[in-house]
């Protein structure tokens, strides 16, 4: 499998803040194209165009060709990945937190 054709990791690609940022916006607008992600930040086309590269590795984004433009639209599916892992420890606090909460009131009598 060459390099291009890997899958990245969808903890890598969510790990930037810029990253987030640009789900969250394609979350909220109907298949952006680059420009108008682009004003969004204090970068250049070209350093967007390579987070929107490292989305797509993971499978976040989708984009499709509009006459000259490239517009992009949010795939979340592969964030179910993360949503399963952060509730997994979700429900390891709760269960702790009300261990901890049962001790204290037991200490207090």
């Amino acid at each position: 499998m060459s390099e291009n054709n890997h899958m990245r990791d969808v903890f890598d690609a969510i790990a930037d803040p810029t990253r987030r940022t640009l789900i969250r916006l394609l979350a909220e607008a109907e298949e952006p194209p680059l420009h108008e992600l682009t004003v969004h930040f204090e970068m250049g086309r070209t350093a967007v165009s390579k987070h929107l590269t490292i989305l797509k590795e993971a499978g976040l984004v989708l984009d499709r060709k509009v006459g000259r433009e490239t517009r992009f639209r949010l795939n979340a599916s592969p964030l179910q990945e993360v949503q399963d892992w952060v509730g997994f420890y979700s429900k390891f606090w709760t269960t702790n937190m009300l261990r901890l909460k049962q001790f204290l009131e037991e200490e207090e009598e």
